[in-house]
């Protein structure tokens, strides 16, 4: 597997992000990303949306996702070019529907205290190393399994299993 990167400029969340903060139920009329990019942490920051760049990364603290189990929080941080989520915890709901949805999430206990919005901020999937280039200083959070890695690729759970069940 090559090595995977990803590198952008961070935007600062707090604790107990919720889905709703995520992507609010008033949106849920749509399950098209594009249109739930449009409206990405609006509860959170109503400008997110317009702020955010292509490979940006998300940072949070504890608990980011809980809330209802709708998959789409993942789907329309992904659609809004998010190329992934760095925070201290997940709900464990969240957690399983990024994969799912080919979202990386990273946990690590001290990255999120450390970086600061707008930062550039670079993370190694395969070994979990975050390194915070405008710091310079690096951080360790878990590395994304092989097999996880292999879901994100694919674009998810269902289209990996499509592509199984294609292959056999």
């Amino acid at each position: 597997m090559s090595k995977k990167i990803l590198k952008g400029r961070a935007h600062i969340f707090g604790d107990n992000i919720d889905t709703d903060a995520i992507i609010p139920a008033r949106y849920l009329n749509t399950s098209d990303p594009a249109e739930l990019a449009k409206h990405v942490m609006e509860d959170a920051d109503p400008d997110f949306a317009k702020k955010v760049v292509k490979g940006d990364i998300i940072v949070g603290k504890k608990n980011f996702g809980c809330g209802s189990s709708r998959e789409h929080a993942p789907v329309a941080i992904r659609a809004a070019g998010v190329s992934c989520v760095i925070a201290k915890s997940y709900a464990r709901i969240f957690y399983r529907n990024s994969f799912n949805m080919a979202l990386p999430i990273f946990e690590s206990a001290e990255a999120p205290d450390r970086i600061a919005a707008g930062d550039e901020v670079e993370v190694d999937m395969d070994s979990g190393v975050i390194r915070n280039l405008t710091k310079k200083e690096q951080y360790q959070a878990a590395p994304i399994p092989d097999f996880m890695q292999k879901l994100i690729e694919a674009g998810g759970l269902m289209e990996s299993v499509k592509r199984r069940m294609g292959a056999e």
